[in-house]
């Protein structure tokens, strides 16, 4: 079982990386439906309120920016991959 201290010690890259790609294994459609409810607020938390307000209302390009590698996205989402990765023994 890995620990918080574990995942902590990791880049955001990596958590993102072995989240999604868990997620990719099991079919967790659960997973990434948090993350397409949660991208609008990473955008605006990493500084893009117009995109992350734009995202809100056009759910196509919240689909679409699901998947790309966007590097302030994804440190604003380390504590959803932590907590993913904590409950799936990952």
């Amino acid at each position: 079982m890995t620990t918080f201290e574990e995942l902590d010690a990791l880049s955001s890259r990596e958590l993102h990386d072995r989240a999604v790609s868990r997620a990719k294994r099991h079919l967790d459609v659960g997973f990434f439906w948090r993350l397409l409810q949660e991208t609008p607020a990473a955008d605006a938390a990493g500084g893009d309120v117009e995109q992350g307000a734009e995202q809100t209302e056009h759910w196509s390009r919240q689909v679409m920016e699901l998947f790309d590698d966007d590097d302030e996205r994804v440190e604003a989402q380390r504590p959803i991959y932590i907590d993913y990765l904590l409950k799936h023994g990952a």
